[in-house]
């Protein structure tokens, strides 16, 4: 017995590399396999997908109490100027700003608050003044005749006003002061 040939065995002794080999019936049933398990999933995907719309085409025409509204969809105050819902309240309602020049809500505030110091402001539910022109109201200060505080309280309050928090004391000790 003294063979050199092994009988159950690929390898072959007498070259000096290994045989390889493949199995292409088992790859190409692989593939196969894989490519009908794909189509299958993608059929009953489509399937899921025409349920889900059918659902919601049903949800849609029913009285939903959790349907939320137009107004209930958008995202809370401050919202980004191109956004839908984008605006400016006003004195006189809401003033939409969607789809403007960036500038467009600073226009629009300055417009409110130059009338605001023009006309001052009038509480419409009250019927109180609850801001008068600039120049209405340098006056009723003159008028007044305020008095500047003086004496001691006066004088410590100056002194704090001086002082400055440092960054060694990390904001707890006011030490330097502002010359």
């Amino acid at each position: 017995m003294g063979s050199t040939k092994h009988e159950k065995s690929f390898v072959d002794f007498e070259k000096p590399y290994e045989q390889n080999i493949i199995g292409f019936k088992g790859i190409v049933l692989f593939a196969v396999f894989l490519l009908a398990l794909i189509i299958i999933t993608f059929g009953l995907m489509y399937a899921l997908l025409n349920v889900f719309e059918a659902d919601a085409k049903a949800e849609k025409s029913s009285n939903n109490p959790m349907a939320q509204s137009d107004k209930d969809r958008l995202p809370p105050e401050p919202r980004i100027q191109g956004a839908p819902g984008f605006g400016v309240n006003g004195p006189n309602g809401r003033v939409n700003l969607e789809l403007q020049a960036p500038q467009s809500e600073w226009w629009v505030l300055e417009k409110q608050y130059k009338e605001v110091w023009s006309k001052g402001m009038v509480d419409k539910a009250t019927g109180a003044v609850t801001a008068l022109p600039i120049e209405e109201a340098k006056k009723m200060l003159l008028e007044r005749n305020v008095k500047a505080r003086s004496g001691a309280d006066a004088d410590k309050l100056f002194a704090e006003s001086k002082l400055r928090y440092s960054d060694a004391s990390s904001g707890r000790v006011a030490t330097d002061r502002k010359r």
